[in-house]
């Protein structure tokens, strides 16, 4: 009987191991730069990423729609009820006028694929 019982705990606290998710939320999924300067150099802006889930959150990586934005990933899992921050860097060198930027991040969360975004102006510098 104790043996059953044994049986029938683990494969319980395996399942529910399984069932375990992680969950995302972010403190915004836009950041507006206003005006950029292109003279001034390139901005940044962190976005900060909780995990609502019951798992450790892995974000594995961040694409953008141009070379000109950069993002720097969390190298290390989110855990539960924790937050860490996605660092993404605009470069507006010959980009002058408006811009939207998106960054589509994939995380251990099955088919789920959040996409944040930058936007602003961009100043072009004065010609000489």
């Amino acid at each position: 009987m104790k043996r059953h019982l044994l049986s029938i705990m683990t494969l319980f606290f395996t399942l529910a191991a399984l069932a375990a998710t992680p969950g995302i939320a972010f403190d915004s999924a836009v950041h507006d730069f206003g005006n950029v300067k292109e003279a001034a150099g390139p901005v940044s802006h962190d976005f900060v990423i909780t995990n609502t889930g019951d798992a450790p959150l892995i974000i594995i990586s961040a694409t953008t729609s141009c070379g000109c934005t950069t993002p720097e990933i969390p190298k290390e899992p989110i855990k539960p009820g924790a937050s860490a921050k996605m660092k993404v860097t605009f470069d507006p060198l010959g980009r002058p006028g408006e811009f939207e930027k998106n960054i589509k991040v994939k995380t251990n969360i099955k088919g789920k694929r959040p996409t944040l975004k930058l936007k602003g102006c961009v100043i072009p510098k004065n010609k000489k």
